[in-house]
C-alpha cells in the first residue's frame, strides 16, 4: 500500500519510528485488523472459551487460547482511544496557518514522489475497453465512501471488480480461517512479549493496557502487530463497523457480488497477515510502544490523512508524518525489512496478479491509495506491463 519509500526523495530521508508505526497502520491491510475484531467479538460467548478438549480441538479456531482469555482480548480489541470521538484535528491546516514554511516543505516534498498526486487512474491497452484503478482507504468514513466523479459510473459498468482480497465478503469466515492457524495471530515459539522487551519498556506497556482494562498475561502471547493495529483504529471506525458499516473496498465487492458481478481478490487474508507475522518481532514491538504514546493524536493522525485522501494528495502522506511524529531512530534493517516484506513484495504481488484480469479489459481495481505512488508503486508497475495509466482527478 504504500511505495513512496521507493522514490530518490524519499530513500533520502531516513524513517522515524513513528514513520514505521503509521506505514504499519496504513500498509497492512487496518481491514484485516478490523476482520479479527469481529470474529473475537462474534465468537467470545462461553462456548469459544473452552479449551481444545473440550471443543474437540481444530473445530474451535479459538481452541489454541486459555480459557476466559477471547472475552479479554476481544475487550483489547473492541477498546477505543481515551476520547471516545473521532474529531481529529487537520495538522497540515494548523501548519499551513501556524508554520507556512514547514507546510511548505511537505507539500514540495509530497510533490517529488512519482505518481503521487490522484487516487482514480484509468488503464488503457489498444484492443481493450478501459479499466480502472482507484485508490482507497479502509475506513468507513462517509467521505471517502464518496467516490471521486466519474469512479461509481466506472464501477457500475465494470465487468470485474478486483479488491485486495475477496474473502472481505465474509470476514467472519476469513477471520476464523487465521485464527486457525495460530502462527499468524499469535506467538508460537513459547515466548511472551514480557520476554522481548527491557524491564521498563514492559511496565510502560502493562501500564498503557491497564488502561484500557487489560491484564497483560491476557495478551502476553498474541503478535505485537496486532496490539497494535487495535489500538491505532480510531474509536469511531470501531463503533461504525461493529454496527455494520463497510469499508470502501469492502462495499465495492459485496454490492459487486449482490449484483451478480465477478470479485477478484489479488492477496488472500492469511498473505496479509503472514507478510505481517514475517517481520522481526523487535520491530513490532517498537511499534507498539509508540502506539501507546501517540494516545488520542492517531484521531489527529487520522483526519489528516483523510484530508490528504480526499484532496488526492497520496505523496504528500509520509512526508507530513515525518514532521508531526516524535523523531526516534530505528535501524536500516528495520526499513529495508519492512520496505520489502510490506511494500514492496505486495505491490509486485498485486500487479502479476491483477495483469491476466486487466488483459480482458473493463475492470475496476480498488486497494490502498499507499499502494499506487512511487516508482514501484502499481501505476509504475502496470505500466511497465505496457498499460497507459492516467489519474482521472
Amino acid at each position: 500500500m504504500i511505495s513512496a519509500l521507493a522514490s530518490k526523495t524519499m530513500r533520502s530521508m531516513k524513517p522515524t519510528l513513528g514513520d514505521i508505526l503509521l506505514w504499519l497502520a496504513t500498509a497492512v491491510p487496518l481491514a484485516l485488523a478490523i476482520l479479527l475484531i469481529a470474529t473475537m467479538l462474534a465468537l467470545q460467548p462461553a462456548h469459544a472459551n473452552q479449551t481444545a478438549s473440550d471443543s474437540g480441538g481444530d473445530k474451535n479456531p479459538l481452541a489454541h487460547l486459555k480459557k476466559d482469555d477471547v472475552g479479554k482480548i476481544a475487550a483489547l480489541l473492541a477498546s477505543e482511544t481515551a476520547s471516545d470521538s473521532c474529531g481529529g484535528k487537520d495538522l497540515m491546516a494548523e501548519l499551513q496557518k501556524n508554520d507556512p514554511a514547514k507546510y511548505a516543505s511537505i507539500i514540495a516534498a509530497g510533490d517529488k514522489v512519482e505518481n503521487g498526486k490522484g487516487i482514480f487512474w484509468k488503464i488503457e491497452k489498444p484492443g481493450l475497453k478501459p479499466s480502472w484503478l482507484l485508490g482507497t482507504m479502509h475506513v468507513s468514513d462517509t467521505r471517502v465512501l464518496t467516490m471521486p466523479k466519474g469512479a461509481a459510473d466506472a464501477v457500475a459498468s465494470a465487468d470485474t471488480i478486483v479488491v485486495e482480497s475477496d474473502e472481505i465478503l465474509d470476514d467472519k469466515k476469513a477471520a476464523a480461517a487465521l485464527f486457525a492457524n495460530p502462527s499468524l495471530t499469535m506467538l508460537t515459539d513459547g515466548s511472551t512479549i514480557s520476554q522481548h522487551l527491557s524491564p521498563e519498556d514492559n511496565a510502560r506497556l502493562e501500564a498503557g493496557l491497564k488502561q484500557r482494562g487489560i491484564a497483560l498475561a491476557a495478551v502476553s502471547r498474541m503478535q505485537p502487530w496486532l496490539i497494535s493495529s487495535s489500538f491505532e483504529m480510531t474509536g469511531c471506525e470501531v463503533r461504525r463497523k461493529t454496527a455494520g458499516a463497510k469499508f470502501l473496498d469492502q462495499k465495492l465487492a459485496s454490492d459487486a457480488a449482490a449484483e451478480g458481478k465477478k470479485v477478484v481478490g489479488l492477496e488472500t487474508l492469511a498473505e496479509q497477515a503472514k507478510a505481517m507475522s514475517d517481520l522481526p518481532v523487535a520491530l513490532h514491538l517498537k511499534s507498539l510502544m509508540q502506539t501507546l504514546e501517540l494516545g488520542d493524536k492517531i484521531n489527529d493522525v487520522n483526519e489528516t490523512m483523510t484530508e490528504l485522501y480526499i484532496a488526492g494528495n497520496i505523496g504528500a502522506m509520509i512526508p507530513m508524518l515525518k514532521v508531526i511524529e516524535p523523531d526516534q531512530k530505528i535501524t536500516d534493517d528495520d526499513t529495508a525489512a519492512f520496505e520489502q516484506r510490506i511494500i514492496l513484495d505486495r505491490n509486485k504481488v498485486m500487479a502479476e496478479r491483477a495483469a491476466p484480469v486487466l488483459d480482458k479489459g473493463n475492470a475496476f481495481i480498488a486497494v490502498g491509495a499507499l499502494h499506487l505512488v512511487g516508482d514501484k508503486g502499481l501505476v509504475a508497475l502496470l505500466r511497465k506491463q505496457g498499460f497507459t495509466v492516467t489519474a482521472m482527478n
